[in-house]
C-alpha cells in the first residue's frame, strides 16, 4: 500500500486513522485560459483517514505538505491545515497557513493564513474554496491508489481486483501559484502529521510530536518492519541517514541492500543469449 496502515500489525499511527497519511502527490496544474503546454500552477495533494474509519479531521491535529527547495531534506516552505472541531450540526472548517524560512519546520501552526474557515465536504457536494490565487479543498475522496491487498496477504496470489475500488479517504487539496513553491523548479515535497503528544497511546510531555510521515509512496509500508514503522514515522527526513534501526543499520543503509539485492536478483533472472557466425 501506498502508506495506508503503515504502523506495526498493519494498523494506523497512534491507532487513529484520522492521522494516518495514505497519500501525498504534487502535481501540474492550468488555468482555464492557458495553452495546453503552459503550466502556472501547482495542485498538491495529501489524502488521510483510509477507509474513512474516522468521522472527522482530527482537530487537534496539523496536516503539512512540506517544499524542499534546495535538495537538503529540510523543509523550505511548508503549507499547514488545521481543522476546527466538529459543530452542532456535523460541519467542520479549515484554515491553511503558508510558511517560510524557521517557520517551515516549526511544529506549530506558524505562517502566513492564505486560506481561512474553508468548509469540509463531508457529502457529494464538493465545496471549494477561493482566496486571492490560492484554491483549497478538503473532504471524502474514493481512495486513487489501486492495489490487491487481500492477494497481496494470500502470499502474492494476485488476482487483479482492486481492494480500494469502492473505499474512500479524506483528502485535503491545495492549489497555488508555481511561485508559492519558491523559484526552483525542482523541488521535493512530502508530508507530515503533528499531534499533541499528550495524545500519543503512550502520553508524553511537550508540544507537538510527528506521528506519520509520507514522501516517495509504500517506503515505511513495504520496506520497514516491527518497531522500525514506528521509529520512521516519528523522524524527519534529514534522520534517514544517521538513526538506526533494529538491524544495526540506518534506514538508508536497508534501502540501499534492499535495491542491491533486487538488482542482483533482476541480473541473475536476465536472459541469456549466444551468437554463432559460419
Amino acid at each position: 500500500m501506498a502508506d495506508h496502515l503503515d504502523s506495526p500489525g498493519l494498523k494506523s499511527p497512534n491507532m487513529d486513522a484520522r492521522v494516518d497519511i495514505t497519500d501525498v502527490y504534487a502535481f501540474a496544474a492550468q488555468e482555464e485560459e492557458e495553452e495546453e503546454e503552459e503550466f502556472s500552477r501547482s495542485a498538491l495533494v495529501l489524502n488521510v483517514n483510509p477507509l474513512t474509519i474516522g468521522a472527522a479531521f482530527d482537530p487537534d491535529a496539523i496536516y503539512e505538505i512540506l517544499v524542499d527547495t534546495n535538495a537538503d531534506a529540510t523543509p523550505d516552505i511548508t503549507f499547514k491545515t488545521q481543522f476546527s472541531a466538529v459543530g452542532s450540526d456535523g460541519s467542520q472548517r479549515a484554515t491553511v497557513v503558508r510558511a517560510v524560512g524557521a517557520d517551515a519546520n516549526s511544529r506549530d501552526f506558524s505562517g502566513k493564513v492564505i486560506i481561512k474557515n474553508a468548509r469540509v465536504s463531508f457529502g457529494r457536494e464538493e465545496k471549494v474554496t477561493e482566496r486571492k490565487d490560492s484554491k483549497f479543498f478538503a473532504g471524502v475522496r474514493s481512495d486513487p491508489f489501486f492495489f490487491d491487498l487481500l492477494g497481496f496477504l494470500a502470499g502474492f496470489k494476485f488476482t487483479g481486483s482492486d481492494f480500494f475500488a469502492d473505499k474512500n479517504v479524506f483528502g485535503i487539496v491545495l492549489e497555488v501559484p508555481n511561485s508559492a513553491l519558491g523559484t526552483n523548479p525542482n523541488i521535493g515535497v512530502w508530508s507530515r502529521v503533528l499531534i499533541p503528544a499528550k495524545d500519543l497511546e503512550t502520553p508524553g510531555n511537550g508540544g507537538l510530536v510527528q506521528i506519520d510521515r509520507m514522501g516517495r509512496p509504500a517506503i515505511n509500508t513495504v520496506f520497514n518492519h516491527g518497531d522500525d514503522k514506528k521509529t520512521f514515522n516519528a523522524i524527519e527526513p534529514t534522520g534517514d541517514r544517521t538513526t538506526v534501526t533494529t538491524t544495526g543499520k540506518t534506514f538508508l543503509a536497508n534501502f540501499e541492500d534492499v535495491l542491491a539485492t533486487r538488482d542482483s536478483l533482476t541480473v541473475e533472472s536476465s536472459p541469456t543469449t549466444s551468437s554463432t557466425s559460419n
